[in-house]
């Protein structure tokens, strides 16, 4: 009948839909073939763009900064650090007992005295008393020593006038003239010992010094022992220096009245002391070697006394030494250098000193040692590595 539209068959519309899968996944491969073809034709025309900037620019290879060293001789400093200790330091005590009658402004902290300033008085008129008494008691020996000289000398003439010996000494009174020779001998000692006790009562500075600490006030009353004041010498200082058995065989054989250089904390020299005396015994603690120093006082006025200074010591002279920037020793403990290809090089370097920003090593024996030049990398970096090849560009070139 006309009119009427038959429905589709199964299996024509089964037909179809295989069909358009086939469809959907044959573009899906021809698009995955394509994106391939792409990401290797990329590859490759990268690969020979890179192959042909290394070979035609020279100029994009590191630029490595580098310092021309030669090696040659270098005097040895051996450095340590030590405190300024003065030569003396002195805590006065009482020599007697007694008030205090005065004290001085010279006895206060802080005060720079010169020897045999005084500091302070004791009230000595039992001292004064004591040394009247024991000058009375001298002047009686001594007359008895006369008397006893004279009744002597008159035995012996009695004796003489006779025309006979003495029997013995009793007889010519000889003991009783020792006997006041001896008294005589102890009242000049006790006489000495009075005049002592009376100067003790004025205490003195016993050597240029700065008064650190006082311990007593006007009117206060102190035995023999008690504290008055403490010293410290501010005309010279001493140092000691602890040197380690490595250290000590880079000093030369004999360092003693040689002059060494005495740096403070900012590197600055500040001194020069002369080596006292070394050697000899190492110390029961640390295990090294000590070496005694002095320091002028006068020569040194930036000097105090209690600051830590480091201290170089004139060590022996190596012959062949490198003087390297200090930059150029890494972290790691490794030096950098440029080799004659024009690569990157490292070694493990032995240090001798440092001096300032310089580090001086001992020079290397390799293959590279045929040439008595180095080029040494002033500030390597984390990124450099070992036959790396490098553009280098001396200091200031």
């Amino acid at each position: 009948m006309t009119g009427i539209s038959m429905p589709e068959s199964p299996k024509a519309s089964i037909w179809q839909k295989v069909r358009k899968k086939q469809q959907t996944r044959l573009f899906w491969i021809l698009a995955a073939v394509a994106i391939f073809v792409c990401v290797v034709l990329f590859l490759v025309m990268s690969e020979d763009t890179i192959d042909i900037g290394d070979t035609q620019d020279p100029k994009s290879l590191p630029l490595v900064t580098v310092e021309l060293v030669s090696s040659g001789p270098e005097r040895v400093e051996v450095s340590a650090f030590a405190e300024v200790r003065p030569r003396w330091s002195a805590e006065l005590r009482s020599a007697v007992s007694g008030r205090v009658s005065e004290v001085l402004q010279t006895a206060f902290a802080g005060a720079q005295v010169e020897a045999g300033t005084t500091l302070l008085s004791i009230e000595a008129s039992k001292y004064a008393a004591d040394l009247a008494a024991a000058e009375l008691a001298l002047e009686e020996a001594m007359l008895a020593l006369w008397e006893a000289r004279n009744a002597t000398t008159v035995a012996r003439r009695s004796f003489q006038r006779s025309g006979t010996n003495a029997p013995n000494d009793l007889a010519l009174k000889l003991p009783q003239l020792a006997i006041a020779q001896n008294t005589v001998k102890t009242a000049e000692a006790r006489v000495a010992a009075a005049h002592r006790q009376l100067d003790d009562a004025v205490v003195t500075a016993p050597f240029s010094a700065f008064v650190t600490k006082r311990f007593v006030s006007p009117g206060q009353t102190v035995n023999v022992g008690d504290q008055l004041v403490t010293l410290v010498d501010n005309s010279k200082y001493q140092l000691e220096v602890g040197i380690g058995r490595d250290d000590w065989d880079l000093l030369d054989t004999s360092i003693v009245g040689l002059r060494a250089l005495v740096l403070d904390q900012k590197g600055d020299q500040i001194a020069q002391a002369i080596v006292r005396d070394s050697g000899g015994f190492l110390d029961q603690k640390t295990r090294q070697y000590q070496v005694f120093l002095e320091i002028d006082a006068e020569e040194a006025p930036q000097v105090i006394s209690g600051d830590f200074v480091r201290v170089l010591l004139p060590g022996i002279t190596v012959p062949d030494a490198l003087n390297i920037p200090a930059s150029a020793l890494t972290q790691e403990g490794y030096v950098w250098y440029v080799d004659t290809d024009s690569r990157l090089q490292r070694f493990e370097p032995e240090i001798l000193f440092r001096r300032q920003d310089r580090v001086v090593i001992r020079n290397l024996q390799t293959v590279n040692s045929t040439s008595s030049s180095w080029r040494i990398a002033v500030t390597p970096l984390l990124a450099f590595l070992p036959g790396q090849e490098v553009r280098p560009q001396e200091v200031g070139g």
